[in-house]
């Protein structure tokens, strides 16, 4: 994605934290969908958990969060944030949204060992909005 082509909406600054609390949601849902063993949700949840706490810090940070059809292009909006750390963590983002499609479209249902590893590369994108976003 370049900078001509990237499909981005500009949103209040103001409007970040109502991103991360919809990221603190499905964070919160995620963590009880795997601690009940219930991994489909728990995966679901993580790639939303993910995609509004990618949406939280740059609207925090940039005033744009991306509103392209391909999920994968606002780990692009994330690596360029002026934030240490933010390189490796759109790496980490990368990987629970590389994972949407099978989550949510494919007919096989996520194992254990699929949403514990979503669950953790979640947990530490999430976290690191957070303090990143001084919450």
């Amino acid at each position: 994605m370049t900078a001509r082509d990237a499909k981005v909406r500009e949103e209040s600054k103001s409007a970040a934290g109502d991103y991360l609390k919809k990221a603190a949601d499905n964070y919160d849902q995620m963590l009880a969908a795997f601690h009940a063993s219930n991994w489909n949700a728990a995966a679901t949840l993580a790639v939303q958990c993910a995609i509004s706490s990618a949406d939280a810090i740059c609207v925090h940070e940039k005033g744009i969060r991306s509103i392209s059809q391909d999920h994968l292009d606002v780990c692009d909006l994330v690596s360029k944030l002026s934030l240490n750390g933010a390189d490796e963590k759109s790496k980490q983002l990368r990987k629970v949204i590389a994972r949407k499609n099978m989550v949510q479209y494919e007919c096989r249902s996520v194992y254990k060992a699929d949403a514990d590893e979503m669950v953790k590369v979640t947990t530490r994108f999430y976290q690191w909005v957070n303090e990143k976003m001084g919450k």
